[in-house]
């Protein structure tokens, strides 16, 4: 594979690029905490260094004042927890009840969700109104998430994304937890005459159906069918309930690999992994139902078998994990899609260390935070199963990724750059992202998602380093 592991590294060995990480990190929320008025919307990248706006939806909210709870956690400073908190409670509300996206488990697991968390870890004063009140909002948030429902023809179905009800976005396995988290609560989604629907199975039904049709397995589903290969999106007839074909709304084409995307689908499904291991077979049969009385017209049941889901899903992360390991830089820096136009242009740029200041194609560290998180997850998941030697080279990878991502030229040292990880891509075919005078693609600048999932990961080793609890959405 192109990623050269560094065989020495371990979590302890990182602690050093950790602390200077959130050192940095502190900055760069207190400057965004300064400079940022609420009625510019949500901040989503930089531009010069400075955060702006971006309307198209309002996914990166949870991720700003999550990195502020983030911060509390690795760091103790309390200033951080109370700015957060307040920002929670003021703030997010309207992103608990939104109609509109399929983000929830962005926006609310990072704020709600790391307060219920840190409260049930004793690290937050306890208050049970108040851990009523993020309980509440978790609920709903899962109940609304798991309401844009679009039904295939073979009576399962899939979270549609913004686009419409024929669009399914590899991005939204990771957003499943949101789901996850309710039904862990013990909530439902109550549908028309009182239908009883299992947010678990809604989960585990949308994670099916992204494996099955936003990834590829070598089966020649079609002319570029590579194994691990991801598709942004999975578009339906939805008269019909058919799959139609793959597109891309961010990468370069439907048939190349959009490498956030991938990214998504590594960390998704790993985490969801670690989930599904708490949650007792019996509850994957459960089927749609209504009070004693009202049968009249209830669904047909279709039958969730837990070890199949836990099956299906190991296969999706560990297929996606070994494409990007095959694709990315030698240091683990990804391009920003496999098929880039003027990819060809760098030469043999998978065996060498990523240059994010090359002229042709910008690379996407953003890409690489998330994939690493997902990466340290599988290989923890599979060590809990019994294999050590598969746990120990996703284990190694991932720490090689942080070991790039925590260091200059990706970490972000000027003061002035309200950004924590530098060259990350939002939206290339749509030419949103900031280009510098004298270059020719974007580098430089940093997202509100990349800076998130570089904290949440750094948080992830820094707690393995000190023996601390595992961090998970679902425990504290």
């Amino acid at each position: 594979m192109p990623l050269r592991l560094l065989p020495h590294l371990t979590a302890g060995k990182l602690v050093p690029k950790i602390e200077r990480l959130f050192e940095l990190s502190a900055r760069k929320i207190l400057s965004l905490e300064k400079t940022w008025l609420p009625a510019r919307g949500t901040p989503v990248f930089t531009a010069r260094g400075r955060y702006t706006s971006r309307g198209w939806t309002e996914w990166t909210q949870g991720f700003q004042y999550g990195s502020a709870l983030l911060q509390f956690d690795a760091t103790g400073e309390e200033r951080f927890l109370e700015l957060g908190r307040r920002h929670t409670l003021e703030r997010m509300a309207p992103h608990v009840s939104h109609v509109g996206v399929h983000d929830h488990g962005f926006n609310n697991i990072s704020t709600y969700g790391n307060l219920w968390r840190l409260m049930r870890a004793g690290r937050l004063r306890f208050n049970d109104r108040e851990l009523d009140g993020y309980e509440l909002a978790l609920k709903v948030s899962g109940a609304v998430q798991a309401a844009r429902w679009t039904t295939l023809a073979d009576g399962t179905g899939f979270i549609h994304s913004f686009n419409g009800p024929h669009s399914l976005f590899v991005d939204t396995v990771r957003s499943l937890r949101v789901l996850g988290l309710g039904h862990q609560l013990g909530h439902v989604l109550m549908g028309e005459q009182d239908l009883r629907i299992s947010l678990l199975a809604r989960l585990v039904e949308h994670g099916l159906n992204t494996a099955r049709y936003n990834l590829y397995y070598g089966e020649r589903r079609d002319a570029y069918d590579v194994p691990g290969r991801t598709a942004h999106e999975a578009i339906f007839n939805t008269r019909s309930g058919l799959f139609r074909c793959p597109n891309s709304q961010q990468g370069y084409s439907p048939f190349s690999t959009w490498t956030r995307g991938l990214a998504w689908a590594i960390c998704g499904f790993a985490e969801l992994l670690e989930f599904l291991e708490t949650v007792p077979a019996a509850a994957f049969h459960r089927p749609p139902t209504r009070p004693p009385g009202r049968s009249v017209g209830t669904p047909a049941r279709h039958p969730l078998s837990a070890t199949a889901t836990r099956k299906t899903f190991l296969r999706a992360a560990s297929v996606t994990a070994e494409f990007y390991l095959s694709h990315c830089c030698a240091d683990g820096i990804p391009l920003w899609d496999t098929g880039a136009p003027d990819r060809h242009r760098l030469g043999d740029y998978a065996s060498q260390p990523s240059d994010p200041f090359n002229a042709w194609e910008p690379v996407d560290s953003s890409a690489a935070a998330i994939a690493a998180q997902g990466l340290l997850r599988l290989g923890n998941y599979l060590g809990a199963q019994g294999h050590r030697s598969e746990a120990n080279r996703y284990r190694l990878a991932a720490f090689t990724v942080a070991d790039t991502l925590f260091d200059e030229p990706y970490l972000s040292t000027h003061p002035k750059h309200q950004g924590l990880i530098l060259h990350s891509v939002y939206h290339r075919p749509n030419g949103w992202d900031y280009v510098a005078p004298k270059q020719k693609v974007p580098n430089g600048e940093s997202s509100m998602w990349g800076d998130y999932h570089a904290r949440e990961l750094a948080l992830l080793i820094l707690r393995e380093a000190r023996a601390e609890p595992y961090l998970t959405f679902f425990r504290p």
